[in-house]
């Protein structure tokens, strides 16, 4: 590992078909979360910069060729990037791990689901008719709906799933002929720089794709607001997400926030009534609560179990959280990497100590793990941890932890496990396990969530809409409404033999 001072800044900022430094100058150090050291060095941009990038979107959309190119050749680019997406699939993996933190085997997951995406809106559009046909009553009129680009999109992108995020942006953009600028998260930039190289190495024309990368209290806070924007895209937190509506209001852009989640795992009994149910059922929570270490906005971070079979299932459940192989993400052998920051689990500690003064049992984790030589005692780990005897006036079962902390709640009846799953201000995903296809079907229809799993937990498909209820955000990604999101409505009605109306006398 280079030592800070070995590390030779990169030109980060891409605007207009250049890559190039920040106006001022400024860099950051990109630090490996596994042992906090500096692996890259990317320029630090501002409101500067970001005008720049927004610039040479707005007249790559005005004056460019992309808005206006043919469906079908805006499909055939985006099957080239995911074919190169393909190519690049280890070092992407292997990249993405180290920048965030994950598995490598998470990392090339990622990849392989970014690829997905790209195909997936490329079908989408070249399958799609010229325009929907109104029939106006009359042979003389020619009526027809149509879609166009809605302008110069701009993308705030997470620090989690740094190029899965951006890839559910960017793709659909791209694919009804805008221009963007994209800010991915400042502490997990590599990746979605990659993407950008190999959107150039694809072909796309220059201005199309911009990035800007430097923080958001000024990059992201300038995308948000500037008048030249048609389309902000946020992924984030509930805090941030709000400043960035708030920010768009005065020029009324068109605006889509994906936020926070605290999603319910449903664990009937009659899920765990044989051996392989109740071992699947565990295996799936321990998934649902512990994969990239809790850091995901759609975890299964409140297991709430029916009360027949809560303590066997706990005492499974701690057991197993315990033997999770935590280590650096690019180790063989290592389930669970470290938390992306020192700030980020500072937060997590806070969560697990507030929940122990108000009552929680500990019943794994709860602290930092000892060092290793897969598990440098500068990096930021934490112990998969499982809180029993929780109930829903405690911090911890209301508020986003975003770290490997699962809650335990019980219920009796499917009434009370209902309204226990959705006694949250977020409404994101949930799972439901059960035997019973009746209830299965019944609780999912109850449930106030975006999403639900109905004995599974995680998967997503590009087919279809991804977003949430309350305060999980507004808009959808994925799927046609997802790439409605970019696009604007037109109706041109065409009167093929105009004759006088004479309304008016004269």
């Amino acid at each position: 590992m280079a030592e800070s001072n070995e590390l030779q800044a990169r030109s980060t900022i891409h605007a207009g078909g250049e890559w190039r430094a920040a106006v001022s100058g400024a860099t950051r150090e990109i630090l490996d979360p596994a042992d906090a050291l500096p692996f890259a060095v990317v320029a630090e941009g501002d409101e500067k910069d970001t005008d720049l990038a927004i610039a040479a979107a707005r007249r790559a959309f005005d004056e460019g060729e992309w808005p206006r190119t043919p469906a079908a050749e805006r499909a055939a680019l985006l099957r080239r990037v995911a074919d190169l997406l393909v190519r690049d699939r280890e070092e992407l993996g292997r990249l993405e791990a180290r920048d965030a933190g994950k598995t490598v085997e998470e990392g090339r997951v990622d990849i392989d689901c970014v690829a997905d995406a790209f195909r997936y809106f490329a079908d989408l559009v070249a399958a799609e008719s010229p325009g929907r046909v109104v029939d106006a009553g009359s042979s003389d009129i020619h009526s027809v709906v149509v879609h166009e680009p809605i302008g110069v999109c701009s993308m705030i992108t997470p620090w989690n799933y740094p190029l899965l995020q951006a890839s559910w942006k960017i793709a659909p953009a791209l694919a009804a002929g805008n221009t963007f600028v994209v800010k991915p998260s400042e502490i997990t930039p590599m990746t979605t720089i990659a993407l950008i190289e190999l959107l150039v190495e694809a072909g796309l024309p220059a201005g199309v794709a911009n990035i800007v990368t430097g923080p958001g209290h000024s990059v992201g806070a300038r995308l948000s607001e500037h008048p030249d924007v048609d389309l902000v895209s946020f992924t984030g937190g509930l805090i941030s997400g709000t400043k960035v509506a708030q920010a768009a209001a005065p020029t009324v852009k068109k605006v889509a926030l994906e936020l926070g989640g605290k999603n319910p795992n449903v664990v009937f009994a009659d899920a765990c009534a044989t051996d392989e149910g109740f071992d699947t059922a565990v295996d799936q929570a321990l998934n649902a609560a512990f994969i990239h270490s809790g850091q995901v906005c759609s975890a299964g971070a409140r297991l709430i179990i029916e009360e027949s079979v809560r303590d066997r299932f706990v005492t499974e459940l701690a057991r197993r959280a315990e033997k999770i192989r935590l280590g650096r993400g690019t180790e063989d052998g290592v389930e669970c990497g470290p938390l992306v920051s020192e700030q980020q689990r500072a937060k997590v500690e806070m969560y697990v100590e507030s929940a122990l003064k108000e009552g929680a049992v500990l019943r794994s984790g709860g602290k930092r793990p000892e060092p290793s030589p897969q598990r440098p005692e500068s990096g930021y780990f934490y112990e998969p941890t499982v809180l029993d005897h929780c109930h829903r006036e405690m911090r911890v079962v209301r508020e986003e932890v975003f770290g490997p902390v699962l809650t335990v709640e019980t219920f009796r009846t499917e009434d009370e496990a209902v309204a226990l799953a959705n006694d949250t201000e977020y409404g994101l995903a949930g799972g439901v396990w059960t035997t019973d296809a009746g209830r299965a079907r019944r609780v999912a229809g109850r449930l106030r969530h975006g999403t639900i799993w109905i004995n599974d937990f995680h998967p997503y498909l590009p087919q279809a809409e991804w977003g949430g209820f309350g305060k999980s955000g507004v808009g959808r990604e994925l799927g046609p409404a997802g790439l409605a999101e970019y696009r604007e409505t037109k109706h041109v009605y065409q009167n093929l033999a105009p004759k006088p109306v004479r309304w008016f006398a004269g």
